[in-house]
């Protein structure tokens, strides 16, 4: 036979309630035996109402609230001719708990026994309603008040259960009554006395752990609104999936850290008789759930679950006076324990200078107390520090019994937890190395649960929070190619990227559920409020999203301000704009060191050629133990396309003018031509390569004569241009008499950075050229005789965006992450 627990959700309104009998008019032979929890919310009501009535306040309403939610269940259920019966009992139900809450109200007091018997209404209620709806469908159904079958200690609020006795009497009662179908409150008891008890929040999980121990029942079923035990909480982790199976010391584990699925002791009595417990959705119950028994399936999972414990505090004990003194935890721990104060995590120094625990933060101040009276000679003496508690604290722990066998663990849990700036105050471990736990501050937690989900769920799609700053052609293309090819990212490489927000000079539009790409100018138009670049970065940092990435793709120095905070908030960067990276050398190295020091990535391979793999692949020769000798690149694609096409008959008056006319050149040309960007390009080049360099440390030839340079206006620079042809043609027929072909070409060679017009023959691989491409030539220690040259379209909008895309997917990459 079974035992089926149905919690408060599953029994919280008539369509529920119909879904519970459907389910147990499905079981088998023989009938099982069915404990209920109050309706959900009822207790809580409960609760609120007996502390009104101590403190003299109305509480009548509410009263009237919990009688109406029962007689709207039996109105909808029952037919007319079955209610009336079931309108009497349950009105004296709230007869007596009117008269409970009077006396309470009265007497200004409320104590832990009467606050237990108001309580035990609830389940009262509910079990009553439920069996007479029950009764329709089954022949013999008996309303059962486990009040008289579980007896108790006088622990009121969290009782002791005499088990012995309690199963004793469960047994003779089932056997008497084993051809009905029992319906039996949760959550209750009584003492010797006949006074009633309750087993603490989540006991009706107890009630029927203990029923089906005291029959030996073939398995218990826990019916809750959820399937299963899950990965982690589905509220702070999306992608939290439910597992199949667990054993025992897991659930266990996951339970005493917050999992709310089951109650903690619940699993007790079944352990000792190694009974399955099995979770299921009373909402979904196709859905096969999670079975807990003692041994499971081999397992491919190093964890089975990461819980929590949201609010704790923490205390640390330390001093001289601990080293080597026999009985000092004893006399800490016990103390505590003669208060009722429970540890929730104990870790202690190797030296025994310190001894750090966590308790609930109702305890705290309390603790403290206790611990500076109880060691007062210790503290005169300075051989102790007064203990302080420290407050807004969780705890996150990973739970598996794989964990033992699987090297590494903790190592990834801190690499996650590390790479997005979540700082660990505390850490514990068992022996047994079922459950690793970190004290982290409170802020951090939903951010940490998700990052350390997915360094242990790799099964699971990795999701990038991207803030994205400029919605011109670039930052437009970025939006339009990652919309196209979202599913393609989480069918091959397993990434999800969501845009947690975009802004621009405008306005802008921030959500942490994400921002849809179909229609984001729309959104950013109706919902965007008023661009402030500082607020943008600030609500940024308050969402503390998990895997957040900040990406620039504008050309505007007012963002550069801001790379320093983003990075000190563990924030990664992706940036197309090149003035971080060119200006004031110390600047440069600050972003580097600063990515590093919180480990995060700056990555911005778009900064020297589009979407071209420059930069990565001068580290990559770095890395791999090269020696650069020298680089020679063409990484202008204005004055690429201006020289490539600069030939035969063509004047370079002409050949500019139709650069500007394709989008080519900024609205000056002389912009273009200065060959400043072109500058900024190969000095961030030369710094990567590993030189300290200046902006004026690279020789920029100008290659316009001064007229030209000094014109008022661009139609009087297109004027200059004219009557400066013979300088140009005189170029240009120097170059084809030789034949070679005009190329404006930046190098960096022992430490030295140039950039000039250059004549090159067809032995050189720049001599081959078209449209606006670019082409870098790297001659290392292995490409000595043949350079590893690098070509292909240094300029628009989607190859730029391209770039952008590729770094932002390489985010996080590594051994610890898809």
């Amino acid at each position: 036979m079974k035992v089926l627990k149905f919690g408060g959700t599953s029994v919280g309104n008539p369509a529920s309630i119909a879904a519970v009998i459907e389910i147990l008019k499905q079981q088998p032979a023989p009938l099982p035996v069915v404990v209920v929890s109050a309706m959900s919310g009822v207790t809580n009501l409960l609760i609120t109402m007996a502390e009104q009535a101590m403190q003299g306040q109305e509480y009548t309403g509410h009263l009237t609230e919990l009688q109406n939610r029962h007689f709207e269940v039996v109105k909808a259920l029952l037919p007319i001719q079955q209610q009336n019966p079931v309108f009497t009992r349950l009105k004296i139900y709230f007869n007596e708990l009117e008269d409970l809450l009077q006396g309470v109200h009265t007497l200004k007091e409320l104590t832990p026994k009467t606050r237990d018997l108001i309580l035990s209404y609830g389940e009262r209620c509910s079990a009553f309603m439920i069996a007479r709806i029950a009764a329709q469908h089954f022949t013999e159904v008996l309303f059962t008040d486990a009040v008289e079958l579980i007896k108790t200690d006088s622990t009121f609020g969290q009782a002791k259960v005499n088990t012995e006795l309690s199963e004793l009497l469960i047994r003779n009662f089932y056997t008497t009554h084993q051809q009905q179908l029992l319906i039996v409150t949760g959550f209750t008891g009584s003492n010797d006395a006949g006074q009633v008890t309750t087993l603490g929040r989540g006991g009706s999980d107890y009630t029927a752990a203990l029923f089906g121990a005291a029959l030996s029942a073939s398995e218990i079923e826990i019916w809750t609104d959820v399937n299963g035990m899950m990965t982690a909480d589905p509220r702070m982790v999306k992608k939290a999936f439910s597992l199949p199976e667990l054993t025992y010391t897991e659930a266990m584990e996951l339970s005493y850290f917050g999992a709310k699925v089951i109650y903690p002791p619940t699993m007790i009595p079944a352990f000792l008789k190694r009974i399955p417990i099995v979770i299921k959705n009373t909402f979904e119950p196709e859905f096969a759930g999670t079975t807990i028994q003692y041994k499971c399936q081999p397992s491919a999972l190093a964890i089975k679950g990461i819980s929590s414990i949201n609010k704790v505090s923490v205390i640390n004990v330390q001093g001289s006076g601990m080293v080597g003194k026999a009985g000092f935890s004893g006399r800490l721990f016990s103390l505590l324990s003669r208060e009722q104060i429970n540890i929730i995590l104990i870790t202690q120094s190797s030296s025994e200078h310190s001894i750090t625990f966590a308790v609930s933060p109702a305890d705290a101040d309390k603790a403290c107390l206790l611990i500076a009276q109880e060691f007062e000679l210790e503290l005169l003496a300075q051989k102790l520090e007064t203990p302080v508690a420290e407050h807004n604290l969780s705890i996150l722990a990973i739970v598996g019994e794989n964990m033992k066998q699987t090297p590494g663990m903790s190592g990834k849990l801190f690499h996650a937890l590390g790479r997005n700036g979540i700082n660990v105050r505390a850490i514990a471990q068992g022996s047994s190395e079922y459950n690793v736990s970190v004290v982290i501050t409170e802020n951090d937690l939903a951010k940490a649960v998700n990052v350390v989900h997915e360094a242990f769920f790799t099964n699971l799609n990795k999701t990038l929070n991207v803030f994205c700053l400029g919605t011109g052609n670039i930052g437009k293309t970025l939006l339009r190619q990652l919309q196209e090819h979202s599913a393609y990212l989480e069918q091959n490489n397993r990434v999800q990227v969501r845009i947690a927000g975009i802004s621009n000079t405008r306005k802008m539009l921030l959500n942490a559920e994400g921002i849809d790409l179909k229609n984001w100018q729309e959104q950013l138009q109706e919902r965007g409020s008023q661009a402030n670049l500082q607020e943008f970065v600030q609500q940024m940092k308050e969402m503390n999203l998990p895997n957040c990435v900040f990406v620039d793709n504008t050309a505007s120095a007012a963002p550069i301000e801001h790379y320093a905070e983003v990075f000190k908030a563990s924030i990664s960067v992706v940036t197309c704009n090149k003035l971080g990276n060119s200006a004031a050398y110390n600047q440069y190295d600050a972003f580097h060191r600063l990515a590093i020091q919180h480990g995060v990535d700056f990555f911005y391979e778009t900064n020297v050629g589009a979407g071209l793999p420059i930069i990565r692949t001068l580290k990559d020769l770095m890395i791999s133990g090269d020696r650069v000798q020298r680089i020679e690149a063409v990484l202008s694609g204005t004055l690429s396309f201006i020289f490539n096409n600069f030939k035969g008959e063509a004047n370079f008056h002409d050949v500019v003018k139709l650069a500007q006319e394709k989008g080519y050149t900024e609205p000056d040309p002389r912009d273009d031509l200065r060959g400043t960007d072109f500058m900024r390009k190969l000095l961030i080049l030369a710094r990567d390569a590993g030189y300290r360099m200046e902006a004026e440390d690279v020789q920029l030839e100008n290659i316009l004569p001064q007229a030209s340079i000094a014109a008022q206006t661009v139609n009087d620079f297109y004027e200059s241009l004219k009557a400066e042809d013979a300088y140009f043609n005189q170029l240009k027929q120097r170059a084809e008499s030789s034949g070679k072909v005009l190329r404006y070409i930046g190098k960096l060679e022992d430490g030295k950075a140039s950039i000039s017009l250059q004549m090159v023959d067809d032995q050189h691989p720049f001599y081959m050229m078209s449209g606006s491409d670019n082409i870098i030539a790297f001659t290392t220690d292995r490409y000595k005789e043949r350079p590893m040259v690098v070509k292909g379209p240094g300029a628009g909008a989607e190859v730029t965006a391209a770039g952008v895309f590729a770094d932002l997917i390489n985010v996080g990459a590594s051994p610890l992450t898809p």
